[in-house]
């Protein structure tokens, strides 16, 4: 933390605007012994959020590197709570790489994976949920996926773990006191409130706990698998979905013979979409290949949409890719619902138990929309409303809430029991240090450390 770091801050590649950042106690000295505003304007006469127009100098020879803007924060009013200075050149990988090295010629380090953010939140700026929230809002592929990550940027998960664990102590005081004042013969009414209270914790938790499957799916993507024989529509459903020829489309079987991969935004769902070979026998080494592909991508998938083609007899291809979604969530679709039917949907329902059928012509476009709002409803379950609170996206949020429900559970049965109140307090102790896990008020370094080295050098 003694140190000043810098990292170049914007993504690899040609740019309009290029940012090197400097964080730390001497950013605004090692800054200053770079830029060389007009007339000569110096770093320390800049005001905090204020830019000035100059050039960045090689203090060795004199020569300009490159113009540029330099934008001042001082302590503690910046994203680290230390001195920040951009500097925001062309951005081009020389220039920028060029004014990185003179920053670390000028007596600062190159900054570790995530080291900014890590900063903010050792200084006290985020808390660890909202620091990796940071990372939630740069990968973010849908508008919906923008507000969950916003949200718990602005600590909407943070809030409530911070109310459970308020909630938490206070149940832990109250055992306490009974422990310490057995005179006063307050045991039973103590166990009766925190009874009362770990039922509401457990209420809350599993509420957020609800939330998982989707924020996980938001966060990540729906995995989601296209499969049928050859020429029943795939491809060109692929193509409908992502409102782009991504796959070619011929009246010829086995063209699509490797997995083609595609993210469509579904109503602000993404769906990591796979289009695989069609499914058949046949004597052809490479669409063979394709084949058992497309049937080892089934093992990954969130969801599978079954295309069968209404204007053709079904047949034993037919049969045997539907026997792939048994203990499988999946939609059927009926395609080419524009052309005369050859067989009825009652032949194939018992072959798919519950899982939903939705006719449509993908060549026409129709039958889509019912397509969409089914993977809509599949995915919130018709239950939650993006805003109303904070969705949990992280696996290692979701682990800990799991621990703590079990912490609380065994503090239940620990009551129910008559055990003494100081075994009691030891579960809700232990939900509460759980609980702590989530914001960094109880984790260790090396899992803070392992945290950050996740992020991108620069953020």
């Amino acid at each position: 933390m003694d140190d000043t770091i810098s990292a170049i801050a914007t993504a690899p590649g040609e740019g309009g605007i290029g940012i090197v950042r400097l964080s730390g106690p001497a950013a605004l000295v090692i800054a200053g012994k770079l830029f060389r505003g007009i007339k000569d304007r110096r770093i320390q006469a800049i005001k905090s959020y204020q830019a000035a127009y100059g050039n960045i100098v090689d203090p060795d020879t004199g020569q300009a590197v490159d113009e540029a803007l330099v934008l001042v924060m001082r302590n503690p009013h910046s994203y680290t709570k230390e001195d920040v200075v951009e500097i925001q050149c062309h951005g081009g990988m020389v220039p920028l790489r060029r004014i990185l090295e003179l920053t670390v010629q000028a007596g600062a380090r190159i900054a570790e994976p995530g080291e900014f953010t890590k900063r903010a939140f050792l200084n006290g700026r985020l808390d660890l949920s909202q620091a990796e929230a940071v990372i939630d809002v740069i990968r973010a592929k849908t508008d919906a996926s923008l507000k969950m990550a916003v949200g718990q940027l602005n600590g909407a998960v943070s809030q409530k773990v911070q109310g459970l664990r308020q909630e938490l102590l206070a149940m832990i005081a109250h055992l306490e006191a009974a422990i310490d004042f057995p005179e006063e013969d307050i045991d039973a009414v103590a166990v009766d409130r925190v009874q009362a209270s770990v039922n509401q914790v457990l209420v809350t938790v599993n509420a957020m706990l609800a939330t998982a499957s989707t924020g996980q799916i938001l966060r990540e993507g729906l995995a989601t698998v296209i499969i049928g024989k050859p020429n029943v529509g795939k491809s060109s459903l692929l193509n409908a979905l992502s409102g782009q020829n991504r796959a070619i489309v011929t009246d010829i079987p086995g063209t699509t013979r490797d997995i083609i991969e595609e993210y469509v935004n579904i109503r602000g769902i993404p769906l990591r979409v796979l289009d695989t070979a069609g499914i058949r026998d046949t004597a052809d080494a490479v669409e063979q290949i394709g084949v058992e592909r497309a049937k080892a991508s089934l093992e990954q998938a969130d969801l599978i949409l079954l295309v069968l083609d209404a204007s053709t007899p079904l047949t034993t291809e037919d049969r045997q890719v539907i026997t792939f979604l048994t203990g499988r969530k999946g939609i059927v679709l009926v395609n080419k619902s524009d052309l005369p039917a050859v067989w009825d949907i009652a032949e194939i329902q018992t072959g798919i138990g519950g899982t939903r059928i939705i006719s449509l012509s993908i060549q026409q476009g129709s039958g889509l929309d019912r397509l969409e709002q089914a993977i809509v409803d599949m995915v919130y379950s018709g239950s939650l409303i993006l805003g109303e609170g904070g969705i949990v996206n992280n696996v290692r949020h979701i682990m800990i809430l799991r621990q703590a429900k079990s912490h609380l559970e065994a503090a239940l049965a620990t009551i129910c029991q008559g055990m003494p109140l100081d075994c009691i307090s030891i579960d809700i102790r232990a939900a509460w240090e759980k609980l702590g896990e989530i914001t960094g008020d109880t984790l260790g370094e090396d899992i803070i450390d392992k945290i950050f080295s996740e992020f991108c050098i620069g953020k």
